[in-house]
């Protein structure tokens, strides 16, 4: 006891005797001391006293797919920075490969009566994935917010970038330079947002069955990216349009490797507009999630719903915004 009274009090930044108050549900306690020691309870893993544990925190879940891609780290800096601001506390809940899962971090939250949660790259943007976990928050009726698009039928507020401007950008610019055979590296067949990209590619630039060779599938990784897009490249592609900065990462990879030049011979766009884009060789052509932007909004629609101010259920799509360098130039013979 003494001990979690010690570092309570540090964590909140108020006395020891201040803690035992709270805990002891005492009076001379102003509201913003009692809610600092009661989030740093939470945030530090320690059971509320069972008269506590009616109230939610004012604590709120970030989970992330990973944070190898620099695309995660930057929605997180935005999102935490913006929930401080509006005086909730955020908890960082990243998965990896063989530890905790999606659905584990769900059931802890659960258990520290977050106020809410936030999803970026989750399975809510698979279509066959299971998704009961999410169920589980819509039955406890806990604010959520998904970043980037995911399944219908979840009914969750989204914030996404527009996949079919981000292709409509992509490939107007590689045909602007000449391309005619431009293919596509894709995310997994049931994710959501390359469903997307990929319909929006089949309007843009008119495809049919026959064109499906112009699309390989990977995982969200260097490696399968580069056994993806080297079947591409192997069938004449030279304009390939990827589905984040690290599937075009790989890519380029694979056109060396068969040895080809990046972009004399294959061009290559990415998208996100992830951190180090500028440092990579070549420079990787991209389009730009408006990352700061979905992130202010995300915490927005998040807290509008702890708020008790309703619940927006359309999709706010946010436009991408095509960033040229040095992975692209005009085709071959051009």
């Amino acid at each position: 006891m003494t001990k979690r009274l010690t570092e309570v009090a540090k964590k909140a930044g108020v006395s020891e005797a201040t803690v035992s108050r709270v805990l002891n549900g005492r009076d001379g306690v102003s509201e913003a001391t009692r809610t600092a020691v009661l989030t740093a309870l939470d945030v530090l893993g320690y059971e509320r006293p069972t008269k506590l544990r009616g109230e939610r925190a004012r604590l709120v879940g970030l989970v992330l797919p990973e944070l190898q891609n620099p695309i995660f780290p930057a929605l997180a800096e935005v999102v935490t920075g913006t929930l401080a601001q509006r005086g909730y506390t955020p908890a960082l809940c990243a998965r990896t490969i063989g530890g905790v899962s999606e659905m584990d971090y769900v059931e802890m939250l659960l258990d520290h009566q977050v106020s809410g949660v936030i999803f970026a790259g989750g399975s809510y943007a698979l279509a066959d994935a299971k998704h009961d976990h999410y169920r589980r928050l819509t039955d406890r009726g806990l604010p959520v917010v998904l970043v980037n698009a995911g399944v219908d039928e979840l009914g969750f507020p989204r914030v996404s970038t527009d996949d079919a401007v981000a292709v409509e950008q992509a490939y107007g610019h590689l045909r602007s330079l000449g391309h005619e055979r431009i293919g596509m590296v894709l995310g997994p067949e049931g994710h959501v947002p390359s469903r997307r990209k990929l319909n929006a590619m089949i309007q843009a630039a008119g495809w049919d069955e026959g064109d499906a060779e112009c699309v390989e599938r990977s995982s969200f990784s260097m490696e399968g990216a580069r056994v993806a897009a080297t079947k591409l490249v192997e069938r004449g592609v030279t304009g390939i349009i990827c589905a984040s900065d690290v599937l075009a990462l790989g890519t380029i990879r694979a056109a060396r490797r068969l040895g080809r030049s990046v972009p004399a011979d294959v061009s290559v766009v990415g998208f996100d507009d992830s951190a180090f884009m500028t440092c990579t060789d070549p420079p990787l052509t991209t389009v730009r999630q408006p990352i700061e932007t979905m992130g202010q909004a995300a915490v927005d629609l998040l807290v509008t719903q702890i708020e008790g101010a309703g619940v927006l259920q359309d999709e706010l799509l946010f436009e991408p915004e095509l960033v040229v360098r040095g992975s692209t130039a005009p085709a071959p013979g051009r």
